[in-house]
């Protein structure tokens, strides 16, 4: 369903959230790429919410173009969306969606795909989260500022455009105590099943399998 959630500035965003099914474990906000909160992300939200987790997806791009969603056949537009965007901004909006399932009991992680994945690194660095999964982050340099003060996970493709062998390398060599799995013949966006031509089945299984794992520890 969708709800909204109230920044620290009084920006009030949409904020799609999943109810945990069962015994309820804790909450996961889960960080966009660049197409807005699209149904393959709502799919993601359904599969942790069964899994005990209240999911929360917050619509990053509400700032700019409420209700945005782009087809993933126009990642230029949303590239443009996410390149304007003030990511102090950006990480209040991420914030106040962790406060609003933390309200609901128990520990929060995140999980953030591409855009989203490098999002997951900066709320490690110092939002109150109890982990981060990283799938695909790009812009890995960028983030290189702060140590992480939350265990992290990774999760790239060996061929991911969007990130080459030098920046992971570099991110890793940044970050010593980052967790992360490389998939060998995928590239970005391997865990998109919306997306045929980049989808890895193989991959995607194992890199949410070990997601799952990782966030029980934590939260």
């Amino acid at each position: 369903m969708m709800t909204q959630v109230t920044a620290g500035d009084g920006h009030v965003l949409d904020c799609w959230l999943a109810e945990a099914e069962g015994q309820r474990k804790g909450g996961i906000v889960v960080l966009q790429e660049i197409f807005g909160v699209t149904d393959q992300l709502k799919a993601v939200a359904a599969r942790y919410a069964a899994q005990g987790y209240d999911v929360a997806v917050p619509a990053l791009f509400d700032r700019q173009a409420k209700g945005m969603v782009i087809p993933f056949s126009e990642a230029p537009r949303g590239r443009d969306l996410m390149l304007a965007s003030d990511p102090e901004q950006v990480m209040m909006d991420v914030e106040a969606s962790i406060a609003m399932l933390a309200a609901r009991g128990g520990k929060v992680a995140v999980i953030g795909f591409c855009w989203g994945g490098g999002l997951a690194l900066r709320a490690a660095q110092g939002l109150p989260v109890a982990c981060a999964v990283s799938f695909y982050g790009t812009r890995l340099d960028a983030y290189q500022t702060a140590p992480l003060v939350a265990p992290v996970q990774g999760h790239w493709g060996t061929e991911d455009s969007h990130v080459p062998p030098e920046m992971l390398e570099a991110a890793r060599a940044y970050w010593p105590g980052m967790e992360v799995f490389t998939y060998e013949h995928a590239g970005h966006a391997f865990a998109n099943e919306a997306r045929p031509a980049d989808h890895v089945p193989e991959a995607a299984e194992l890199a949410h399998d070990r997601t799952a794992e990782f966030i029980a520890r934590h939260v």
